[in-house]
C-alpha cells in the first residue's frame, strides 16, 4: 500500500520508519500540510496520513476521492478537522484513540507546578545572574481543590497525580463512572460547582459543539479570584478573548496553554524571524503570568512510538479487510458512537 504523510517532522519520520519495517508499506513524506492547493499530491497513493492542524474538509475530499485515495488515517485522537458529513460512505477515516495519557497528564501537572512555583521566571533570572526571589512566591498544591473536566485515560491518571500531592479533586464528566470516584478518590460535580470550588480547572474533555468555548466570560465569572487554568486538550475549548478579559481583571491568576484556537498558523513551525500577525496570541504572550507551549503535551518518545504503532495497524486492518476498530462513527456528534459499547462516546 503507498502512503502519502502530510505535515511531517523529523520525529514523524524517525518513529514511523521504525514502525513500518514490521508492515513494509511504501511511505512518502510531505513536510507541507494538506492544503487545497497541494492534495493533487495525493494521486497515485492508496491512502493518507495527517495531522491536526491538516484541514480535511469537503473540497479537499472530493479531490481525494477523484484520486482514488481510499483511506485516511489520523495520527492524532481529535478529528474536528475532518468534515465528517463530506467523509461519509466516501473514504473510511481512522485515528489514534490513546497515545501514552501520562505523556498529557505528566504535562498538565508540570504546566501547574510550574506556574504555580514560577519556574519559568526563575530559569530566566538565574541565567542572567539574578537570584533575587522576590515576587516568585507560590502555593501549597497541598489541600488545594482541582477541577478537572473530562474524565477519560488522561483524566484519571491526572486525578492520580493531583491526589498524590494530596489535593481534593473534583471532576465534571458527562458519563459519570460511580465506580471511578471510589477508585480513584474523586468527587463527581456539576461544572458550576467545579468553576467555584477550584483552585485549578484543567481541560481534558474532546471539542464537540457541547464543549466548544466551555470555557467563557459566564465561566470565568464564576470562578475564584485568581483560578489556574490548564488546557492540554483543544484549544477551541477556551474562548481566548474571554481568558485574556479574566486575565486582565485579575479573575484568572494564571494559565497554561498548550493549544490555542488559531494554533495552526503557528505551533510547530519556527517562525522566530518572522511576527506574529495574531492580535490575540500576541496579546496573550505579553502576560507574565501565562505559559504557552506549542502542543508538545502528546511529545515523549514512548507516545511517538505509540501513534506510529497504531497509525500504521490502521492502515493494515483496511488493506487486509480486517474490521476498523478505530474507525470514526459518523454520528459522534449524536453522542452515539461508542457509548453502548463502551459508556463513553471516546
Amino acid at each position: 500500500m503507498k502512503i502519502a504523510f502530510f505535515d511531517t517532522k523529523p520525529y514523524d519520520i524517525r518513529s514511523f520508519d521504525s514502525a513500518n519495517k514490521e508492515y513494509g508499506f511504501q511511505i512518502t513524506y510531505f513536510e507541507s500540510r494538506m492544503t487545497r492547493d497541494n492534495v493533487s499530491l495525493t494521486k497515485g497513493y492508496d491512502a493518507v496520513c495527517v495531522f491536526v492542524n491538516d484541514t480535511i474538509d469537503s473540497v479537499i475530499v472530493d479531490r481525494l476521492v477523484e484520486n482514488d485515495v481510499k483511506f485516511i488515517a489520523l495520527r492524532c485522537a481529535g478529528y474536528n478537522n475532518v468534515d465528517l458529513s463530506a467523509v461519509y460512505q466516501k473514504i473510511h477515516v481512522v485515528r489514534v484513540p490513546a497515545y501514552s495519557p501520562y505523556a498529557v497528564a505528566e504535562y498538565a501537572s508540570a504546566l501547574m507546578l510550574t506556574l504555580n512555583r514560577k519556574m519559568h521566571k526563575a530559569y530566566n533570572r538565574t541565567r542572567e545572574s539574578n537570584f533575587s526571589i522576590n515576587g516568585l512566591v507560590g502555593f501549597d498544591m497541598h489541600a488545594k481543590t482541582a477541577g478537572i473536566i473530562g474524565f477519560g485515560r488522561i483524566g484519571r491518571i491526572l486525578a492520580k497525580i493531583l491526589k498524590g500531592y494530596g489535593m481534593r479533586v473534583l471532576v465534571h464528566d458527562q458519563y459519570p463512572d460511580p465506580a471511578a470516584a471510589e477508585t480513584y478518590g474523586i468527587i463527581y460535580t456539576g461544572l458550576e460547582e467545579l468553576y467555584r470550588e477550584s483552585d485549578i480547572v484543567s481541560l481534558h474533555c474532546p471539542l464537540t459543539k457541547e464543549t466548544h468555548h466551555l470555557i467563557n466570560k459566564s465561566s470565568i465569572e464564576l470562578m475564584k479570584p485568581g483560578v489556574m487554568i490548564i488546557n492540554t486538550g483543544r484549544g477551541h475549548l477556551i474562548d481566548t478573548k474571554a481568558l485574556i478579559g479574566g486575565l486582565k481583571t485579575g479573575r484568572i491568576g494564571s494559565a497554561g496553554l498548550d493549544v490555542y484556537e488559531e494554533e495552526s498558523d503557528y505551533f510547530f513551525e519556527d517562525l522566530s524571524m518572522t511576527n506574529i500577525d495574531d492580535d490575540v496570541l500576541a496579546r496573550l504572550l505579553t502576560f507574565n503570568n501565562v505559559l504557552i507551549t506549542s502542543h508538545q503535551a502528546f511529545f515523549t518518545s514512548e507516545a511517538l512510538s505509540n501513534i506510529a504503532e497504531t497509525t500504521l495497524e490502521n492502515i493494515r486492518q483496511f488493506e487486509s479487510g480486517s474490521a476498523l476498530e478505530n474507525e470514526i462513527c459518523y454520528q459522534c456528534d449524536e453522542k452515539s458512537c461508542r457509548k453502548e459499547k463502551l459508556g463513553r462516546c471516546f
